[in-house]
């Protein structure tokens, strides 16, 4: 029975369609064989290049085994390619930063601040007080502020020696690294020599001119530098060995190495401010002067026994300051007051001959073979000796010297150079200092510009060392063949030499080493010359 109740809604098409719904046909095997044959008459002709139209093919007609295998496979070569694709955007990207850097570091950096005015052609009065200096003419008296500005950098790198460290680029300072390493390497492919005692002869090539190449040792005497200002410094003329001394009262020996310079003996000297020590000729014995009285000391190295010579027979001068060994080895040349020089043996410590001259002697170097002594006065007169007969062979007027302060000849017997109190070192032939009554200088060396108190020449006179006591880095190494000054010392940028009071080589020229008044004897390889 039906509640009447109940509305009832109409009923809808869908219903009455799936009401309707025919069943589906019957499943036919020969006609889905035939459409199957079909299939695969069409596939034929489409080809079997395409994977889609496999796997719809076995995915229509069965194969359900190997459709999931090679789908599996499929999917596992898409991961490894999509992941290889990956590294390679990656790689490229991280391979185009490094690049993006890279080109950012080589361009050069842009100023911070240009000022447009500085573009401008403006000429500027050269004659100015504040730069008259950088005129190189009188052509010149007008320049543009490009070629003043550019002349004024010029001046600046050659006062400190070149660029400094704090103006150059990036690029100059790799370079200059590099270079520094490949001089690290040449040197220590010589380090082996510096163990060499140099008792033989050593054949060089001829020295160039302009830069001489040097290395900068550890301090001679670094295992016990001098409280005082060092008076001189010698190297030994067969073993690897220097001496220094000084107004500290003492005489110190040590051995060269170039790295550690180990000290090997010292003496001390009880009130006695060394003024000058010297090595015998045999490098026997060490003769010490000072400035107070005429006792000298003879430092026996062999035995280690220093003994005083209080008074010498002959000798009527108060005190003994100045001296030169003889080349012969068995005395000294003694400086005196007024114009004497002294010889004196040292065998029976007297005096065996005596020469003087006009004025003070300022002066005295040795021909090679010892039998000639040249004799520089305060005056500027230089005096020429035959050291046996005492007698004087010839005499000239230094050119332009007012003052003479120093001498010195190179041991080849082929140069003369005499310095003087307006920092002016001639260099002449011996030669023509014997011959002649009026020699003029090969060359006026006019580098110092304060009185030239040392001069030294190498043992392959090569070189000649000129230095001044009384100014800072007043140092300058002479090229002899070509008669021109090195650029490279002393270096501007530093002060490493301070005022020097003596200068010496190494007997075959592979050390320079120089006494100053911070009481250090800086040394140098000079890496030209392969032995000590």
């Amino acid at each position: 029975m039906e509640d009447k109740n109940v509305i009832k809604l109409p009923v809808t098409e869908d219903k009455i369609t799936a009401k309707k719904r025919s069943r589906p046909p019957k499943f036919d095997p020969e006609g889905e064989e035939k459409l199957r044959q079909q299939n695969l008459k069409r596939l034929a002709v489409l080809g079997e290049e395409d994977a889609s139209v496999k796997r719809l093919e076995t995915l229509v007609f069965g194969a359900e085994e190997e459709l999931l295998e090679r789908l599996v496979e499929e999917n596992e070569e898409e991961q490894t390619s999509v992941l290889q694709l990956e590294d390679e955007e990656g790689s490229g990207d991280e391979d185009s930063e490094g690049e993006d850097e890279l080109r950012q570091q080589l361009q050069p950096r842009k100023a911070a601040w240009v000022d447009e005015d500085d573009e401008l052609e403006e000429e500027v009065d050269m004659k100015h007080r504040y730069r008259r200096n950088l005129m190189k003419g009188d052509a010149e008296s007008v320049l543009s502020k490009q070629r003043l500005q550019q002349r004024m950098k010029e001046q600046f790198q050659k006062s400190m020696g070149g660029t400094p460290s704090w103006a150059q680029s990036s690029d100059q300072k790799k370079k200059k690294k590099k270079a520094l390493d490949e001089e690290e390497e040449e040197e220590e492919e010589e380090d082996d020599l510096l163990r060499r005692t140099g008792n033989f002869v050593a054949s060089s090539e001829s020295l160039p001119s302009g830069v001489l190449r040097m290395k900068k040792c550890l301090h001679a005497n670094n295992a016990r530098p001098s409280a005082d200002r060092l008076t001189s410094v010698q190297f030994h003329p067969s073993a690897q060995v220097v001496m220094t001394a000084g107004l500290d009262q003492s005489v110190s020996l040590f051995q060269v190495d170039g790295k550690t310079n180990p000290k090997i003996q010292s003496v001390h000297l009880e009130r006695f401010p060394v003024h000058q020590a010297r090595f015998s000729r045999d490098g026997q014995t060490v003769i010490a002067t000072s400035l107070r009285n005429k006792m000298f000391y003879l430092y026996d190295m062999m035995e280690g026994r220093v003994a005083p010579v209080r008074s010498v027979r002959g000798l009527s001068e108060a005190r003994v300051k100045d001296f030169s060994v003889c080349p012969d080895g068995g005395a000294l040349l003694l400086t005196g007051t007024n114009g004497y020089l002294h010889m004196l043996t040292l065998k029976t410590n007297e005096i065996v001959r005596s020469m003087k001259i006009n004025g003070d002697v300022s002066g005295v170097a040795f021909s090679p073979d010892g039998s000639k002594a040249f004799v520089n006065s305060e005056e500027g007169e230089v005096f020429v000796w035959d050291v046996r007969s005492s007698r004087c062979l010839s005499r000239f007027m230094d050119d332009g010297c007012v003052k003479g302060t120093a001498i010195a000849a190179s041991p080849d017997g082929r140069y003369l150079a005499c310095g003087s109190q307006a920092g002016v070192v001639n260099v002449y032939s011996q030669e023509a200092c014997l011959n002649s009554t009026n020699p003029k200088p090969l060359r006026a060396v006019m580098n110092l510009l304060t009185s030239a108190t040392s001069l030294t020449f190498n043992p392959t006179s090569e070189i000649l060392a000129v230095a001044s006591r009384v100014e800072d880095e007043a140092v300058r190494l002479v090229h002899l063949p070509s008669l021109t000054v090195f650029s490279n010392f002393p270096v501007a940028s530093r002060k490493v030499t301070h005022r020097v009071s003596c200068l010496d080589f190494s007997p075959r020229s592979g050390f320079f080493s120089l006494a100053n008044n911070k009481g250090h004897a800086p040394l140098f390889r000079l890496l030209h010359y392969k032995d000590f």
